[in-house]
């Protein structure tokens, strides 16, 4: 004679089924939530850094001012070694692709005559953390004078 199925046991079945689902999606939601709070932890530390990188590069900025009034081969030595560390620390100087001006990682602080929305001059270098930009570069950007088209772009 058959056994016959107690007629809890469909509820049982479902009940468990239940309860490992919830389990799965609790895992899940708990692997997620490390997930999200290692990346905000590694953002903190990276907000942090470009703080004192911002500082450092202000150092740089004079550093190099003095190694080019000076040419002095032990200044240049400590600058060499001061653009490896920040480049290891993922900062790379912004370029100015042909001339173009790119408001995303460039700062205008003055429009002078010269080719339309073309760099005219680079007043200070601009700075990249990673993707991001650290420092934008501040540059002079021309207004269209006809006269000037043809000027070439000067580094500050």
């Amino acid at each position: 004679m058959p056994k016959s199925k107690h007629p809890d046991n469909h509820v049982f079945e479902e009940r468990l089924a239940d309860l490992d689902n919830k389990w799965k999606r609790a895992l899940a939601d708990y692997a997620n939530l490390e997930k999200r709070l290692l990346k905000e932890k590694d953002s903190y530390a990276q907000f942090a850094n470009t703080q004192l990188l911002s500082r450092v590069l202000e150092i740089t900025d004079d550093l190099e001012k003095s190694a080019a009034h000076l040419k002095d081969q032990g200044l240049n030595l400590i600058l060499s070694k001061l653009h490896k560390i920040l480049n290891d620390q993922g900062v790379s100087e912004i370029d100015a692709p042909d001339n173009g001006f790119n408001p995303l990682s460039m700062e205008a602080v003055e429009v002078v005559p010269g080719p339309d929305q073309k760099i005219v001059e680079i007043v200070s270098k601009g700075y990249r953390i990673n993707n991001l930009v650290l420092r934008p570069m501040k540059v002079k950007v021309g207004r269209g004078n006809p006269a000037t088209a043809g000027k070439e772009v000067q580094n500050g």
